[in-house]
């Protein structure tokens, strides 16, 4: 049973959104998450003894959701379909813990072989990542030479099997810029919702530098001026995405806008690693290690006070900070860690 009584962080933020990364393996090199060069062939990813049993994960996530009030758990990766029987770990954690809201990330390229399991273990939704239309451009983006083919079909074997679908695009001044109202235009044609994400600062390997960066109101601007647009009010407290309607129609998109317009004073999401680390902020630097409780042989009551302990202490605002000229200094997690 979930706790009657919300826990909140030192900011009065409450613990409502859990993302679970389920590996640490991909099968794109996607310059700005998994740069080829540093995860190469002889990079140490997790042995199997390092990363948590589906039974761990389904333990301390129902921990998790008797302690707080999580409405929403989102399964990541690196890409989540390269762990094997995920669909497995999703049909548990929906049974264990009630939660209807289950969706995951992913780059798509599986979902032709996996749509219909995941949908019958419980998957609600599936965030597909796409970066371009141009098959050169995304091949180049991904670090594979992949085209958009797989990533496209992947999305109407989602659809077909009744999986909701949204699409995520990172965009970067002089990588893939020129795709922003292209990739507006097609995906509204489609009746698929297109969040653009500004280029963030997470990790330490992707070369981050502001002025890679292309705004929200930049990204606003180029499709308002081709397909004029209007404000949204947020659907739920904490909502990442900034919504806009296509002006006379019911058609949508979002912007995430990590760098230019923080939204760290409504975060209610931790992030759950591989290994068991819980991280409080996608920026963080070191998380808090609950795959060493989950072996220890202690007690359930245990487990979910240091649950209660890491929220209540949580007082992350990264990039608030970095916006209001805070110099943090700090060797982050990388993204394919934590799955974003």
């Amino acid at each position: 049973m979930q706790g009657s009584k919300p826990i909140v962080d030192k900011k009065n933020r409450p613990l409502r959104d859990l993302r679970i990364s389920v590996t640490d393996r991909c099968n794109f090199r996607c310059h700005y998450c998994m740069p080829a060069e540093i995860f190469g062939p002889d990079y140490p990813f997790l042995k199997r003894d390092e990363v948590l049993s589906f039974e761990e994960t389904t333990r301390l996530v129902n921990l998790f959701h008797e302690t707080s009030t999580i409405q929403k758990l989102r399964i990541t990766g690196g890409e989540p379909l390269m762990r094997k029987d995920v669909d497995e770990l999703i049909g548990m954690l929906a049974q264990a813990t009630g939660i209807e809201d289950i969706a995951m990330t992913t780059n798509g390229t599986l979902l032709p072989k996996y749509a219909e399991r995941l949908k019958k273990a419980g998957l609600k939704r599936v965030t597909v990542s796409i970066d371009s239309l141009d098959d050169e451009r995304f091949g180049r983006i991904n670090g594979r030479g992949i085209g958009t083919k797989p990533v496209l079909d992947g999305m109407e074997a989602a659809k077909a099997v009744g999986l909701g679908v949204k699409v995520n695009m990172v965009v970067q001044k002089g990588v893939n810029d020129e795709d922003i109202v292209p990739m507006a235009m097609f995906f509204r044609e489609k009746g698929i919702t297109l969040r653009f994400i500004e280029y963030m600062d997470v990790g330490n390997s992707n070369g981050w530098r502001m002025d890679d960066v292309i705004s929200k109101r930049e990204i606003f601007e180029k499709i308002d001026r081709e397909m004029p647009l209007e404000p949204l009010a947020p659907r739920y407290p904490g909502e990442v995405a900034t919504r806009f309607r296509y002006k006379g129609s019911t058609d949508e998109i979002g912007i995430i806008s990590s760098v230019t317009d923080a939204f760290c004073g409504s975060c209610n999401r931790a992030r759950l690693s591989v290994e068991g680390k819980l991280y409080t902020c996608l920026f963080a630097s070191k998380g808090h290690d609950f795959r060493q409780l989950l072996r220890s042989d202690v007690s359930d009551e245990k487990i979910k006070q240091a649950i209660r302990e890491v929220w209540e202490q949580r007082k992350d605002q990264y990039s608030l900070d970095r916006t209001n000229g805070v110099k943090v200094e700090r060797q982050k997690i990388e993204m394919s860690h934590i799955g974003g």
